[in-house]
This record gives structure tokens, C-alpha cells and sequence, in this order.
């Protein structure tokens, strides 16, 4: 009933062109509602913003930031006490506002309630969210790296139906990020890298789908980031989660493909964590990052064909199979890292046996 009537209401001040009044309204919504102390009522402010996004369609966008602070002379300012002063029915007695310190917008009180200790809260936030997406789509992507932010929490959240209504909202924001323009990889790619090591299940889960989902974009060129998140992904191999090794594996060999057919790849950073992970203790992890280092050299000893080692050079190589690259050092300049790693091609082809077939039982048994 509430939403309806909020609706009903910010429709008409819209349709009037009373900006002054559906500020007053969302900002009644805010302070008297989203921040109060009673859960019922933080969940009630939650669903009236949506629903004023709603009444408001085409001119929500307008609305998602806040406004400026009171300030004395602000004409702004002015117009938004007298809306306030409707809204209360004391139509040009401003001084009866200056309780309220600042005039907020939609955004900012859902994504402070996505944090709310009250786990109705939170579901309400996420739906109110939901709602609000659905109208102003690519204009809430400036907002994307705060709701990352609060999606990569709530995806692992103690309470199953906020992590449900998390799950769908995060499905919609992919939507509408990969039909975007404004969505800056460069920018999201530090936010990725920083909790690619985290060991919650349901957070990496979350993660692999935004890999999986950007990589999807022609516009976007994940396999250039690569090295940011790939250590990463091979983390998630010995996950104990079969569903986690399984989507980690099947986004691994998408790259890997990707690899062979890209004529740029920074094969510099990927062989300090493909040697490193060549040494893991986990036979899927160590099996995987050999057959890596194997397939990228196959295109490296293509593009050249008779290195040239020096006395520098040094490959310590443990006796057991299940430790093949132990440490790649060199001593000077001249030995590239692709030098290296086309040595490496000549020890794997030696020690590795059928290692497709390996891999296979290794991913169905563990």
C-alpha cells in the first residue's frame, strides 16, 4: 500500500515538474524511514524509494545522488526546504528543517542499508535495489563499484534468502554492465584482483560468474588482464568444492584457448605463477598450471626457434615427478623469460605422461 501511494504520488509531482517536491519526498523517505532505528520502518523506507524510482521512470537518474548540503544563500538548497516544508504542510517556515543536515538521494541509503545487522533489511535492500536497476539501468553504473562491493558480501551472507535475492540482483547488474558504456574494466580489474584469494565458497562463485560474464564481452579483453586474476583461479583448483574446481577448470581452459589465438599475451607474468602452481601440493592444481606451461610454449618455441641459453641459466629440477619445476632464475638480462620457459617446454614434454588423461581423473576423483 505504501509503495503504490509513494508511487502514485511522485508520478504526479514528476508529471507537474515539482523537482523541489519529490526531492522532499525522498528525503522524507530517507531520514524519517531508511535510517531510523525500527527495523520495520528502515524495511518500509527501503520499498517507498523504490517505488518513487518506479513513479519516476525516465527522471529517476536525477535522483540517485545526493543533493547538496543546506547551505545558507544555496537557491538549491532553498527550493529543497520548501518541498520539505510541503511535504510537512508548513509551507515557507524552512527554519523548522534544520534538524536535517544534508538532503539525501536514493542511492545512497540502499546501499548503506546492504551493511543493516537486520537480515529483513538486508533482502529488503536487495529487492529495493532490484526495482531501482530495472528503471535507471546504465544510469546507476556509477554506482557499480560500491554495489560490487556490497554483492561480493552478500553473496556469502549468513542468511540463505538474502544471499537468493543477492544472486538475482547480481544477475541483473551483469546485465545491465555488459550493455554498457560507461563500465571502465580498467577501474573494476583492482577491485577483482584484491578478492580473488578469498576462500569463501560462495564468494568465489561469485566471482568466477563476473570473469565468466565480462570474458563473454566482445567490447572487453579479459585475456589482457589475465595475470591480475589468474593465480586466483588456480587457488580455486584445490578448492574441496567439486561445483567451485569444476568452474575454475572450465574458465581456465576458456583463457587457454583464448591464449591460442591471441598474438598478445604477457607470458612474462603468467610464468611466475605457472612456475610457482607447476609446485603446488595439490596433484590438480600442479597437473593443470603443467599443461599451461606446456601448451603457451608450444606457441612461444613457434615464435622462436633456437634459443640461446647462457651460462647463467638455471633450472633446479626436484627428482619426483610431482614437484617438476622447482625454482627458474636468471642471472642476467639477456635471458627473457621466454628463454626460460622455452627450457621448461623441454623438461614437461620429458616428464609429462598423457596428461590430459590425468587431468580428466583427477577433476572426476577429487
Amino acid at each position: 500500500m505504501l509503495a503504490l501511494e509513494v508511487e502514485g504520488i511522485v508520478k504526479q509531482l514528476a508529471v507537474a515538474g515539482a523537482h523541489e517536491k519529490i526531492s522532499a519526498v525522498i528525503n522524507l523517505l530517507t531520514t524519517e524511514f531508511t535510517y531510523s532505528g525500527q527495523e520495520n520502518r528502515r524495511k518500509g523506507g527501503l520499498t517507498g524509494l523504490a517505488a518513487a524510482t518506479v513513479g519516476l521512470t525516465s527522471e529517476a537518474a536525477q535522483y540517485l545522488e545526493r543533493v547538496c548540503g543546506m547551505e545558507k544563500g544555496c537557491s538549491v538548497c532553498l527550493e529543497w526546504r520548501r518541498g520539505i516544508a510541503w511535504v510537512f504542510g508548513v509551507e515557507n517556515r524552512c527554519s523548522v528543517l534544520l534538524w536535517i543536515a544534508e538532503g539525501e538521494q536514493i542511492m545512497p541509503p540502499v546501499l548503506n542499508s546492504f551493511s543493516d545487522k537486520d537480515i529483513r533489511v538486508r533482502y529488503y535492500a536487495c529487492e529495493a535495489l532490484y526495482n531501482i536497476a530495472k528503471v535507471v539501468r546504465g544510469d546507476f553504473i556509477i554506482f557499480f563499484y560500491q554495489i560490487f562491493d556490497a554483492l561480493c558480501n552478500l553473496s556469502a551472507d549468513s542468511d540463505a534468502n538474502v544471499r537468493s535475492a543477492a544472486h538475482l540482483l547480481d544477475r541483473l547488474v551483469q546485465d545491465i554492465v555488459t550493455e554498457s558504456d560507461q563500465f571502465s574494466i580498467e577501474k573494476f580489474i583492482p577491485l577483482l584482483r584484491e578478492r580473488m584469494n578469498v576462500l569463501n565458497p560462495f564468494v568465489r562463485q561469485f566471482l568466477v560468474g563476473w570473469i565468466t560474464v565480462l570474458d563473454s564481452v566482445p567490447d572487453i579483453n579479459m585475456l589482457g588482464f589475465l595475470p591480475d586474476f589468474l593465480d586466483g583461479l588456480f587457488n580455486m583448483l584445490s578448492d574441496s568444492s567439486h561445483e567451485i574446481r569444476q568452474q575454475a577448470d572450465s574458465v581456465l581452459s576458456k583463457f587457454l584457448q583464448d591464449i591460442k589465438n591471441s598474438p598478445s599475451v604477457d607470458y612474462g607474468r603468467m610464468a611466475e605463477i605457472l612456475v610457482q602452481r607447476a609446485a603446488s601440493p595439490d596433484e590438480f592444481t600442479r597437473l593443470t598450471a603443467i599443461i599451461w606451461i606446456n601448451e603457451a610454449l608450444n606457441i612461444l618455441v613457434q615464435q622462436r626457434t633456437s634459443p640461446e641459453i647462457g651460462d647463467s641459466y638455471i633450472i633446479d629440477v626436484e627428482p619426483n615427478n610431482s614437484n617438476i619445476v622447482h625454482r627458474t632464475h636468471c642471472g642476467t638480462y639477456s635471458c627473457s623469460r621466454k628463454v626460460s620457459l622455452e627450457w621448461i617446454f623441454i623438461i614437461t614434454n620429458f616428464v609429462l605422461e598423457v596428461p590430459l588423461a590425468v587431468l580428466d581423473q583427477a577433476l572426476i576423483h577429487t
